[in-house]
């Protein structure tokens, strides 16, 4: 079924924050929009929205035909406690609430419920639209097609960071909405996993509305871009892919900076004029009121004439400011200001392993070798599930070994961002775990560091649990400017951050002078960071390309 989401004026805040107002939207077949802003503009609050999950403040929502499926994936897929594969793949794809629905229906035919006949058939409609059919085998298929290689009726909880990575997306590939809304879908993949959603997404012929951080997939997927642009507070829809919006943007915002200036100066121009004149024309009554006794009637006339004369001049320069149209000036944006406070220079050698080896249940990591020289600055790359976090893991002496040996060398200190960004996932709030992690730090001082990273006093007092994965994000990357670090441990650093902040992060990546260890499957920060050595990571091995 092809189908058609439209949005009339739609408005929403965040407490006493307006986040957009006279929001227009057509989702149309075939249309890829790429949903851009920096973090707290509204981008997850509009995809709901859209969803039909939460109620504007104002403005409606038109789904043509009213039938039509809307499926809205989260950017955190929300692993239940007790639920297997099989059944969150059933959830996300909408089968499992389908199935309710029409299980219901059958018991009003065997109840002999009123109208059942036509609620039945309608719910078996939907059931089969969305593929519950064939689920079960399908999803065998993509399963294996994605190297899910866990039991399906294995709970959702068992599985690794890149298990869960791949049970998302094989979400999505496996479903049929009308109308897909994705809230980073991006996060977490690995370069297959890239690639498989960028076909996936191209090929769909319904409307899809999509928010990613990722560059390189919004580049080569989406047909518009809609910006929320928070510091203007202004809704933009631009034609064209991502690199046309890019373009189409700075042109934008240089031409709006040029015409603020032109007024500018055309203002300030008349303003002199104007307050020369009044000078003149006070100087004038000054020295007709000091030649008041002149008995030369003609040079007080003149003088009387010139003072009037200068004071219509006034007047009409008044009246041509009054008359010029008011251009505002354009608002800068808040930007993060990014750097990475070193610590004073370790050994030599910074990190080592030796023939380590650890097995975790099914999986084997090692053996390996591997050492981190002084100011190395080492890319770690390989599918998910190779090994990357548990090699960052022993090479921070955190894996306890079956065998070999692993050891960090002398005077390092290490700062990291960890993928799940746990330091900030407790119940304390964000003031008392970030002060614990940087004891010596007056948490005045810590409130003023947070502030930079836009983390303001709404944010600091609250648990860190209930933050956003960009907000937990902002944090971790905070605390990395909080304390003087020497061995830079990234792990999945873009995944949540908005697109200036990942700029950021990769400027001050290029200014940091000592010890770098980057897992990333973001392909732009691959190219634009600086590394001297690069290290794949597959099924467990670890090999230097």
């Amino acid at each position: 079924m092809t189908a058609t989401l439209v949005a009339k004026d739609l408005a929403a805040g965040h407490g006493d924050r307006t986040l957009f107002a006279g929001l227009d939207l057509v989702v149309a077949p075939g249309d890829v929009i790429g949903l851009v802003g920096v973090n707290g503009a509204g981008k997850s609050s509009l995809l709901r929205l859209l969803a039909g999950l939460d109620r504007p403040e104002e403005g409606e929502l038109r789904l043509s035909p009213p039938t039509a499926t809307v499926g809205h994936l989260p950017q955190e897929p929300e692993r239940r406690a007790g639920e297997t594969v099989r059944e969150f793949l059933a959830r996300r794809t909408g089968v499992a609430e389908a199935q309710a629905a029409m299980d219901a229906a059958t018991q009003g035919l065997v109840d002999g419920t009123p109208g059942a006949d036509d609620a039945y058939a309608e719910t078996l409609e939907r059931w089969l639209a969305l593929g519950g059919a064939d689920l079960d085998e399908r999803a065998e298929e993509v399963a294996a097609e994605l190297g899910l290689t866990v039991g399906l009726d294995l709970p959702m909880t068992a599985l690794s960071g890149g298990q869960a990575a791949r049970a998302g997306l094989a979400s999505l590939l496996l479903s049929r909405y009308d109308v897909f809304l994705l809230d980073e879908p991006t996060n977490d993949l690995d370069l297959d996993g890239l690639e498989r959603l960028e076909r996936y997404v191209s090929g769909l012929r319904a409307g899809t509305v999509v928010i990613s951080h990722d560059r390189e997939f919004l580049m080569r997927t989406v047909t518009k871009v809609l910006e929320l642009d928070l510091a203007q507070q202004q809704i933009n829809l631009y034609g064209g892919g991502y690199a046309a919006y890019l373009e189409e943007r700075e042109r934008a915002r240089r031409h709006a900076r040029e015409e603020y200036e032109e007024y500018a100066d055309k203002r300030a121009a008349l303003e002199g004029r104007a307050q020369m004149q009044r000078s003149w024309m006070d100087k004038g009554v000054k020295n007709a009121r000091r030649k008041a006794t002149d008995s030369d009637k003609l040079g007080r006339k003149f003088r009387s004439e010139s003072s009037e004369k200068q004071a219509a001049k006034a007047r009409q320069t008044q009246r041509m400011i009054e008359r010029l149209d008011v251009v505002d000036e354009p608002r800068k944006e808040w930007e993060l200001r990014m750097e990475i406070a070193a610590a004073p220079r370790s050994g030599s050698v910074v990190a080592t392993l030796r023939e380590a080896r650890a097995v975790r249940g099914d999986f084997a990591f090692g053996p390996a070798s591997l050492q981190i020289d002084w100011a190395d600055r080492v890319a770690i790359t390989g599918a998910n599930g190779a090994g990357k976090s548990t090699l960052l893991a022993a090479l921070l002496g955190r894996l306890p070994l079956d065998s070999g040996h692993a050891a960090l060398g002398s005077g390092v200190v290490v700062g990291e961002v960890d993928q799940a960004r746990k330091l900030f996932h407790g119940s304390e709030s964000l003031l008392e775990a970030f002060c614990a992690a940087v004891p010596d730090t007056e948490p005045a001082e810590v409130r003023t560091l947070l502030a930079k990273f836009g983390l303001r006093a709404d944010h600091v007092m609250r648990p860190a649990t209930t933050l956003s994965p960009g907000e937990r994000t902002r944090a971790a990357l905070a605390l990395l400017q909080g304390r003087g670090v020497n061995l830079l441990v990234l792990d999945e650093p873009t995944n949540h951050l908005d697109l200036p902040a990942i700029e950021q992060l990769e400027s001050a990546l290029e200014s940091y002078p000592a010890t770098l260890l980057l897992v990333t499957h973001d392909r732009r920060m691959l190219e634009a960071v600086r590394t001297t050595r690069r290290v794949e990571v597959a099924e467990g091995r670890v090999t230097e390309i």
